[in-house]
């Protein structure tokens, strides 16, 4: 490829409204160009980068024995009708009528339309086991669409969904996408990591999420640095501690703390560990009529330890919460607690409350709480002396840094991940609803046990380039890089000599097979350099008339600080060998 032939649009400056570095260097390097609120127009080079990621997803998921189709990007509403997603998914869901008033949504995903297929062409469990995929353009009604292809609204997704006869199946099916993945995120190049992710209410351990490391990135990732745990921030837990719990150290007091509404507050005015202290959260539970009105409600108020934060997933699967709850509202606070939050705790309730106390907490001796009155809390509170055992015990936290691994192999760390793929262990979410079945061995009607396997095309140059820019631009992985190579030539238009080698390699290379970009613009050294380090190419070599008197051309890899010269003759087979390895 030539660059007069190309179109080459980079720019000095960012969008005002580009916030992280792959946005802002999307923009500036010409691969992305915006057209609305999170709509963006892939230009040539940024659709080359795209290409080459869905080439490699392609063949490791053909190789995987996933079979390719293609799903309508626009889908009637009425398999979304059977399976309830229609009217529970929220304006997300972009919902459309057609000149008939007949209802259609732009499809964020396909398990239905994909279910409607396997339900009319599987028949039989000989057919099984089968993974259809596909790489299609998703739409998504982002409330905030932000950070460029990281959070747009309409992307582009592998979506690929095993159908299975039973469990035993559809896990096998799930392990193979799982080493599938493995594949397809290592020949990206990229530093990443696969972390187990909560399932939600399906279930199970079968779910697991991609994430490429990266310092902006909005995941928070659990690992232990000593064995091969790692989890998403929902699924982490921590080693559970260890008792017994601690004897009491002397009387529970009322003490005074005017104004100190907030733990970390309370422990500073006392000089005491923020560990030491417990806070209050109070949370609702309804019982609803027919028609949704509320006929009873629950309040339940959880202890977390000062120093640590409540972890919704891990709450909402504590029993009597599992079916839904909401933070209480001050009347309900007040009505039980007598007082506003602030000062809230399990001591002198005004109506009895369901406690729920953390893992740690509930092993704690001699801990600080609020008093159910304003302006004071309570020092050396003791389980069984000064309050009954809370009605449950369970892991409600989020883990932190240093906590014991669970697996007793290590202290916890966490980093920061963005998220480019997933896998998950559906059941029979959607082959219930939409009654889809086959007919087993026995002759009976049986549904599908089916998994979904997600990766963000679009999203995943955006992540690669937040692990690998500079001050001066991108720098890509070779495998996913818009050219591996680019020739520079310096005066090609008015250097013969310049021109025929420049031409000359360019030849070569791309008979070999490499994906190389020839700068034939004539631009100024500093400003045809500036170019390609904004676009990132990883391998350029530079062609000068002085450096072809001397018999030597000058190569430099993105990372590299400066030029190594190689010997005219050898640049070829130079080339070839920096990219073999």
């Amino acid at each position: 490829m030539r660059a007069s032939q190309f179109l080459i649009s980079t720019l000095k400056e960012a969008p005002a409204d580009a916030e992280v570095a792959s946005h802002r260097l999307m923009m500036r390097a010409g691969m992305i160009k915006k057209l609305g609120a999170g709509i963006y127009t892939y230009m040539p080079m940024g659709l080359r980068v795209i290409r080459k990621v869905e080439a490699i997803v392609r063949e490791e998921m053909n190789r995987a024995g996933a079979v390719e189709c293609a799903m309508p990007v626009v889908q009637p509403a009425e398999l979304w009708q059977e399976t309830g997603r229609f009217e529970k998914m929220g304006p997300e869901l972009l919902r459309i009528k057609d000149r008939h008033e007949r209802d259609f949504v732009v499809q964020p995903t396909s398990e239905e339309v994909v279910t409607d297929i396997a339900r009319q062409e599987l028949r039989s469990y000989k057919q099984l086991p089968k993974n259809l995929y596909q790489v299609q353009t998703k739409f998504r009604d982002e409330r905030r669409p932000r950070f460029g292809l990281m959070r747009g609204r309409e992307f582009i997704m592998k979506d690929a969904y095993s159908f299975d006869r039973d469990q035993a199946g559809a896990k096998k099916s799930y392990e193979g996408m799982a080493q599938a993945y493995r594949r397809i995120f290592d020949r990206f190049g990229l530093r990443y990591r696969a972390v187990a992710a909560d399932s939600g209410a399906i279930g199970g351990d079968l779910s697991e999420e991609f994430q490429v490391i990266a310092a902006t990135g909005e995941d928070a990732i659990v690992y232990c640095p000593d064995s091969d745990y790692a989890a998403n921030m929902e699924k982490a837990e921590a080693q559970a501690p260890k008792g017994p719990r601690g004897a009491a150290g002397g009387p529970m007091q009322k003490v005074p703390t005017p104004g100190k509404s907030t733990c970390a507050d309370v422990a500073a005015l006392l000089a005491v560990p923020l560990a030491t202290t417990v806070k209050s959260l109070v949370l609702a539970t309804d019982v609803v009529d027919d028609k949704g009105n509320p006929v009873k409600t629950q309040v339940w108020l959880l202890l977390v330890r000062g120093d640590h934060d409540m972890n919704e997933i891990k709450v909402s699967k504590v029993p009597g919460l599992d079916a839904g709850f909401r933070f209480a509202t001050i009347p309900e606070i007040e009505a039980h607690f007598g007082t506003k939050p602030g000062y809230l705790g399990p001591i002198g309730l005004k109506q009895p409350v369901k406690v729920v106390a953390d893992r740690e907490v509930a092993l704690m001796a001699d801990w600080i709480c609020g008093a159910n009155e304003e302006g004071f809390h309570l020092t050396g509170v003791n389980w069984g002396r000064d309050l009954p055992e809370p009605d449950a015990v369970a892991d409600l936290r989020n883990a932190v840094e240093g906590d014991p691994s669970p697996d007793g192999k290590g202290k916890l760390a966490i980093e920061r991940g963005i998220e480019v793929g997933h896998i998950f262990y559906l059941g029979t979410k959607y082959s219930v609803p939409m009654n889809a079945t086959f007919l087993d061995e026995d002759g009976k009607p049986k549904v599908f046990e089916m998994g979904c396997y997600g990766i963000g095309i679009t999203r995943l140059p955006a992540a690669a380039i937040e692990q690998n820019h500079d001050e001066r631009g991108i720098i890509w992985p070779d495998a996913i890089a818009p050219f591996t190579v680019v020739i520079c030539p310096i005066g090609m238009d008015r250097s013969a000599e310049v021109k025929a080698a420049a031409q000359q390699l360019h030849d070569e290379l791309a008979a070999a097979g490499v994906d190389v970009m020839l700068d034939d613009r004539g631009e100024r050294p500093g400003a045809m350099f500036a170019d390609w380090e904004l676009i990132g190419v990883p391998h350029r070599v530079v062609i000068s008339d002085r450096g072809l008197k001397e018999g030597q051309l000058e190569y430099q890899h993105r990372r590299d600080a400066g030029a190594t010269k190689v010997a005219a003759g050898d640049v070829g087979a130079f080339l070839k060998g920096k990219l073999a390895a």
